[in-house]
């Protein structure tokens, strides 16, 4: 008899990278101000770092004023769903070789926008979490 799956499950540091260089749309988060702010940004992943890129304003401004951000990414089916958080630093590319490298990614933006920087997210920490969707077990409900 096979043991039934745990709900939530601990991705290894492997495994979220293979989660996240397998889908293309992530959310960025910094602050301005003292407010958060999050971003949906459409990204690849590059040498174990998250590359993607911004237009002038808010987005940038806020990744160039908080080097430390953090970026999500998830996707899911009928059955369960995955989710990878990256915390790390972010830096505006700026070097010729940094800029031609990013280049190379063939990363494009998905919208009919002029994205002329390249951002990449260095990670200091990831973590991932895999879930198995069902119902809830019994005995989840408390007395109102």
């Amino acid at each position: 008899m096979s043991a039934e799956p745990q709900p939530v499950t601990t991705l290894t540091d492997q495994e979220s990278w293979e989660l996240l260089s397998g889908v293309y749309l992530g959310r960025l988060v910094t602050t301005l101000g003292g407010r958060a702010e999050i971003f949906p940004v459409n990204y690849v992943v590059q040498r174990g770092t998250i590359l993607f890129r911004s237009a002038e304003g808010t987005k940038l401004f806020g990744t160039v004023m908080n080097e430390r951000v953090l970026f999500e990414a998830d996707d899911h089916n009928a059955v369960g769903g995955w989710s990878v958080i990256v915390r790390g630093n972010a830096e505006v590319l700026y070097g010729s070789e940094d800029i031609e490298e990013a280049e190379r990614a063939g990363l494009y933006p998905w919208t009919a926008t002029l994205k002329l920087r390249y951002v990449r997210i260095t990670p200091t920490e990831t973590s991932g979490r895999r879930f198995v969707f069902g119902p809830e077990p019994d005995g989840g409900h408390v007395p109102g």
